[in-house]
């Protein structure tokens, strides 16, 4: 079928006024961004918040994220911390992940590195690969863990194994750098190359520096530059 975003709204309505809270929070986001109808924070808000309150994760989630950007709310980081509060207690892993970085920053919560990790484990546990990568930036560094490179490596693999570029990237680096992994200039390459192909710049950077020392791959000035 043609795409026709007007089209979709009007199910989505259909579907909202019907109870459904997955439409309400596909319509929430068609309001956000103007897609299919006039863009409308206020309405965005409210088609959230219906369903926030019939139960929805993903839309408690989204609310949080409204109430923390000042999007056709108030900004209010304290009402954000509830919401993904109640979204992190329905067992929602992006909730997880942003409650840790809520603890982390002080942001609505009093700062407390602790309740962060703690929030970040659970995430990770739950499959979040964003926390898998945080994870093992902070064993890497020893920030509110004690440093682990051994740590950091099993959370950057993790989360390379589930698409993550800039886990894809430390990892090779690891297989450099880390005494926590066999030196291998081949498998660091090859992750190297993988987030690159993401779109990592950190990785396209070193990539060309692997090409124009013939690290992990035959030298290759010409692919360096």
């Amino acid at each position: 079928v043609a795409k026709d975003e007007a089209q979709a709204v009007q199910w989505y309505r259909k579907a909202a006024e019907g109870g459904n809270g997955t439409a309400m929070l596909n319509l929430g986001h068609m309001y956000s961004s103007g897609r299919g109808v006039t863009k409308d924070k206020a309405q965005a808000v409210q088609w959230n918040r219906k369903a926030a309150e019939l139960g929805h994760a993903g839309a408690m989630v989204r609310l949080g994220d409204l109430y923390a950007a000042g999007q056709g709310v108030p900004k209010d980081e304290a009402q954000a911390v509830q919401w993904y509060r109640k979204a992190a207690d329905a067992g929602n892993a992006t909730a997880m992940f942003n409650l840790g970085h809520m603890y982390s920053s002080g942001r609505g919560v009093t700062k407390d590195e602790a309740q962060a990790v703690q929030w970040y484990h659970k995430a990770a546990e739950a499959g979040e690969a964003d926390a898998m990568a945080h994870l093992g930036w902070r064993y890497d560094n020893g920030h509110g863990v004690p440093k682990d490179e051994a740590q950091a490596v099993q959370w950057y693999r993790k989360a390379s194994e589930l698409g993550n570029a800039d886990a894809m990237f430390m990892l090779g680096l690891d297989y450099v750098i880390r005494d926590a992994v066999p030196k291998d200039d081949a498998q660091a390459f090859q992750w190297v190359r993988k987030a690159a192909q993401l779109g990592n710049n950190l990785a396209m950077d070193y990539l060309g520096t692997m090409y124009e020392k013939g690290l992990g791959v035959a030298k290759d000035v010409s692919q360096a530059l």
